[in-house]
């Protein structure tokens, strides 16, 4: 297959300056709304590195992202909300950015240059046979992601890869390849945008579609979220009050002694058994 970089493609609009606002944001949005038809096309690709890390995971793994810019950013960000979602270890997925956490708010010249610092960073968390490494870049190129995926892979580790160029030479590392290509940036090369949805796109269901298969949903209730904040604990209150008959002041009680919603109505159900 022919790579070709469609996400440094020149942008089909020009003269961007000259746009009224109006104009700007309906162009940006009419890009923006071909996002989710590129990722169901890549959908077969999804599921087989879902079922891949699932696998995994209930053996015993871990779930690790690495990238760089926007891309180490999203998956930062998709691994820092699984534990308050889902109840699971601050340890169970992981984000890792080219050129350190310091990198999170401020670009690290060169480090997405460096090949072989993924793997030395990976190493830092004890990474084994056990977990999966999935490589986000939406180039496709990046050196500090495919390095990391080539020792991995040296190491039989499983790697899947979100990429937004057709052919990539990262794709080709994967083990478990994702492409969705969303075509030229309204601004040219600006991956952060239609890239960088469809790569939030895919790591939302990845992670979500991961922590149903580990039991982490029940129905359609995130019955082991963490109870951070009274928003969070109203939810809960609420959750508790659909599954057993209980007043909103039971159901607190229930909650704030238990810890999560599931911990409360098990034993609920259990006293009333």
């Amino acid at each position: 297959m022919t790579f070709t970089k469609t996400t440094e493609q020149s942008s089909k609009y020009e003269q961007l300056e000259k746009m009224p606002v109006a104009e700007l944001l309906f162009n940006i949005n009419n890009e923006d709304k071909t996002v989710p038809f590129a990722v169901e096309k890549a959908l077969p690709q999804i599921e087989k590195l879902v079922t891949a890390t699932v696998s995994k995971m209930k053996d015993g793994g871990r779930l690790f992202y690495i990238g760089a810019g926007t891309s180490g950013r999203l998956g930062i960000v998709d691994a820092s909300e699984c534990p308050p979602t889902f109840g699971v270890p601050f340890d169970l997925v992981n984000g890792i950015i080219a050129g350190g956490d310091k990198a999170i708010r401020r670009a690290v010249e060169n480090a997405e240059d460096d090949a072989v610092q993924a793997w030395l960073d990976l190493s830092a968390f004890n990474i084994n046979k056990n977990d999966v490494v999935i490589g986000i870049a939406a180039s496709g190129t990046t050196p500090y992601v495919i390095g990391g995926l080539e020792k991995c892979n040296n190491n039989n580790i499983i790697t899947g890869c979100i990429t937004c160029n057709a052919g990539s030479p990262l794709a080709l590392t994967a083990k478990f390849p994702v492409e969705v290509v969303v075509g030229p940036e309204f601004v040219t090369g600006s991956s952060r945008m239609k890239a960088g949805t469809a790569q939030k796109l895919v790591l939302n269901m990845i992670s979500t579609a991961t922590m149903i298969q580990l039991g982490r949903v029940k129905g359609n209730k995130m019955v082991d979220m963490q109870l951070s904040n009274s928003k969070l604990v109203d939810r809960g209150v609420k959750m508790i009050m659909g599954e057993i008959p209980v007043t909103y002041e039971t159901g607190l009680d229930l909650l704030t002694t238990h810890g999560s919603v599931r911990k409360a109505v098990d034993f609920y159900n259990q006293q009333n058994q």
